[in-house]
C-alpha cells in the first residue's frame, strides 16, 4: 500500500504541477474511485467526471455525498457546448478508448490552447504477435499531431509503476492463504495470477512497456477529421464510393463486407463531407502453419477533388498511417494486412514509407475441355443448403493447410466458403466437389465464376498434388457452361503448381503489399508466401 501511495502522491504533484490556476474548468475522463476528482475539487478546480461504471459513480457518492459531478457515461457519448474545458484529463483510462475517440472529443471540448493530459501505461516498443491491450505511445504522439494537438511534454515515469508490480507479486505470495481464505479462490487463480504480473513486471523490465505522462495542446482544428466509420455513415460511404468509382454499390453489399466486426474503416471528413475512407475486412490465416488474423484492405478511396493531395500529410497518407497503426502488426489485432493495389498506388505507398510489395498475381488460362466424362472422377455440384459438404470441404482444407505450413494461406473451410460465396449479395458462383467415382474419397474442391462469356477458377481447396485434377475438371466445367477458356488467378509463388499443359500466362499489374509503418513481420520473410487467389479478394 505504501508503493502505491507514493506513486499516487507523485503523480498529484506532478499533475498538479502542470494545471492552470484554479478555478479552470476540467473534464476528468475515467473518474477510477474519486480519488483525483476530490482532490482537484478540494483545490478549487471546476471538474466534471465522466466514467461509464455506474458502480464506481455509488461508491464516490457514497464517500462525498450526492453534490458531486459525475456522469455516468461513455466519451464517445458525452456531449457537451465547444469549448467547454480549459483541460481534459485522462489519468489510467486512455488505454480503454479508441484513440481516434479521444483526439475527436477533446478537440471539440478543448479551448484554443488547451491542455490534454494523459497519464497511463503505454507499450513501447513491440516485438512478437498478440494483442498487448496498450496504445504504443510513439503512435499517440502521431495521431495527436494529425490532430492539430502540439506535444508540450512526454515524460517517463515507469519507475513509479515497477514498484506496485514489485509490490504485488510480493504480496501474492506473502497473503497467500489468506487471499484464498478471505476471497474463496482456488489456488490455481493465484497462480494464474503471480504468473501474469510476473509477465508484465519483464515487460516493463525489458522496455516494451513504460509508464508516461503526454501534454499535449490544441493548436488549430485540422483540415481533414479521422473518424471510426460506423454503421450510421453508410450512406455516405456509398455516396462516396459513386462519386470515386462512378458506379454505384448497394448497402447490403457493403454490409456483407464489414457487419458483425466482419471489418474496420477510417474515414476522413473535411467540412463536414466525408471524402476518404480506408477499410479493412478480417480473415482467419494460417501464417507458416499458425493461426492468426489477417485483415484485407479494400474500398480505399479519396475525392478526386482532394486526390492531388498525395504529401505525407495528405488524406490518403493520413488514412492509410492511421490505419496501420491501429489495426496491423505485432501487438494489433491483425498481423498482417494485405490487399490488390496496382502499380500507381503501390508506388505511392512505397515513396510514403507505407507498404513493401511482396508478391503479384498472375493470370493463367486454358482452352476449355470437352464434355466427356472423366471415369475415374465425378462431380457434386454443392448448395447454401446442402451441410453434408461441410465435412468434406473442412477434410480437404486439413489437407491443404499442410501442404502449406510453409505458406501464408486463408483459411478455407466450410464456414468460410459459405459465407464468401453462398452469401454474397452480387455474385453468383458454383461450388463443386470433384469424388472418386468408385470409392468414397473426396479430391478436390473447385469454386467457378461465369461473366460475361468467360468462366473464372476463383478458387481451390485441395491438397496440392490434386491441383492438376482441379484444373481439369474446371476446364471441362467452363467446357460444359459454354466457355471457351478457364482463367484464374493466383499468387506468382505459387503459379507453378498451375502451369500445366496448354496454360498461357499473363503478367498482372496487381501486387501484394505488406505493412512497413508499425512494427510486425520484416517484408523479406513474407517475399513470396502468400497463397491468394481470386476468391481473396472483396471484388470478384
Amino acid at each position: 500500500q505504501s508503493g502505491r501511495a507514493v506513486a499516487f502522491l507523485t503523480r498529484s504533484e506532478l499533475l498538479l504541477s502542470r494545471l492552470p490556476a484554479a478555478p479552470c474548468r476540467i473534464l476528468e475522463v475515467g473518474v477510477g474511485l474519486g480519488t483525483t476528482y476530490a482532490m482537484l475539487t478540494s483545490k478549487g478546480y471546476q471538474v466534471h467526471g465522466i466514467t461509464p461504471d455506474a458502480q464506481q459513480i455509488a461508491y464516490i457518492r457514497e464517500q462525498a455525498g450526492n453534490d458531486i459531478s459525475i456522469s455516468c457515461l461513455r466519451l464517445e457519448d458525452y456531449q457537451a457546448a465547444s469549448e467547454s474545458y480549459d483541460v481534459v484529463l485522462f489519468q489510467e483510462s486512455s488505454q480503454y478508448i479508441e484513440p481516434l475517440v479521444i483526439f475527436n472529443q477533446t478537440l471539440d471540448l478543448l479551448v484554443t490552447s488547451g491542455s490534454l493530459l494523459i497519464i497511463d501505461e503505454f507499450a513501447l516498443r513491440r516485438i512478437q504477435p498478440g494483442m498487448d491491450g496498450l496504445n504504443q505511445i510513439d503512435e499517440m504522439v502521431a495521431l495527436a499531431e494529425r490532430f492539430g494537438f502540439e506535444l508540450v511534454e512526454r515524460l517517463d515515469l515507469s519507475s513509479l509503476a515497477a514498484p506496485t508490480l514489485d509490490y504485488l507479486l510480493k504480496a501474492t505470495t506473502a497473503h497467500r492463504q489468506q487471499l484464498i481464505d478471505d476471497l474463496d479462490l482456488q489456488p490455481g487463480m493465484l497462480d494464474e495470477l503471480y504468473v501474469s504480473n510476473q509477465a508484465y513486471r519483464e515487460k516493463y523490465a525489458s522496455g516494451r512497456y513504460g509508464y508516461g505522462l503526454l501534454h499535449f495542446r490544441k493548436k488549430s482544428a485540422p483540415k481533414w477529421r479521422m473518424r471510426l466509420v460506423e454503421d450510421r455513415h453508410t450512406d455516405a460511404v456509398l455516396a462516396l464510393f459513386e462519386r470515386v468509382f462512378a458506379h454505384h454499390m448497394e448497402a447490403d453489399m457493403l454490409r456483407w463486407k464489414y457487419a458483425e466486426n466482419r471489418g474496420r474503416g477510417i474515414g476522413i471528413w473535411r467540412d463536414g463531407r466525408l471524402i476518404g475512407h480506408y477499410g479493412g475486412m478480417q480473415r482467419d490465416i494460417l501464417f507458416f502453419g499458425q493461426p492468426a488474423t489477417a485483415v484485407q484492405i479494400g474500398d480505399v478511396m479519396v475525392e478526386s477533388s482532394e486526390r492531388g493531395v498525395f504529401t505525407r500529410k495528405g488524406p490518403f497518407t493520413l488514412m492509410t498511417a492511421t490505419f496501420l497503426e491501429r489495426y496491423i502488426g505485432f501487438g494489433k489485432p491483425y498481423l498482417l494486412g494485405f490487399g490488390f493495389p496496382g502499380h500507381r498506388h503501390m508506388k505511392l505507398a512505397e515513396i510514403q514509407g507505407l507498404y513493401a510489395s511482396v508478391g503479384c498475381m498472375i493470370e493463367l488460362s486454358w482452352p476449355a475441355l470437352s464434355r466427356m466424362p472423366k471415369w475415374l472422377t465425378c462431380l457434386q455440384v454443392v448448395g447454401a443448403e446442402d451441410n453434408w459438404a461441410a465435412s468434406a470441404i473442412d477434410e480437404l482444407w486439413q489437407q491443404m493447410a499442410a501442404d502449406l505450413n510453409s505458406a501464408i494461406v486463408g483459411v478455407r473451410d466450410w464456414q468460410y466458403l459459405a459465407h464468401r460465396y453462398f452469401s454474397h449479395p452480387r455474385h453468383d458462383y458454383q461450388v463443386v466437389l470433384v469424388k472418386d467415382r468408385f470409392g468414397v474419397r473426396f479430391r478436390v474442391a473447385l469454386v467457378l465464376r461465369r461473366e460475361q462469356g468467360r468462366c473464372e477458377l476463383v478458387d481451390v481447396v485441395a491438397p496440392l498434388r490434386d491441383i492438376p485434377v482441379a484444373i481439369a475438371h474446371a476446364r471441362r466445367l467452363a467446357g460444359i457452361g459454354g466457355n471457351t477458356r478457364l482463367f484464374c488467378r493466383i499468387t506468382e509463388g505459387f503459379a507453378s503448381l498451375f502451369e500445366t499443359v496448354g496454360c498461357i500466362r499473363q503478367e498482372l499489374d496487381i501486387h501484394i503489399p505488406a505493412n512497413i509503418w508499425s512494427s510486425g513481420p520484416a517484408p523479406d520473410t513474407l517475399q513470396g508466401h502468400w497463397w491468394l487467389m481470386s476468391g481473396d479478394t472483396d471484388y470478384r
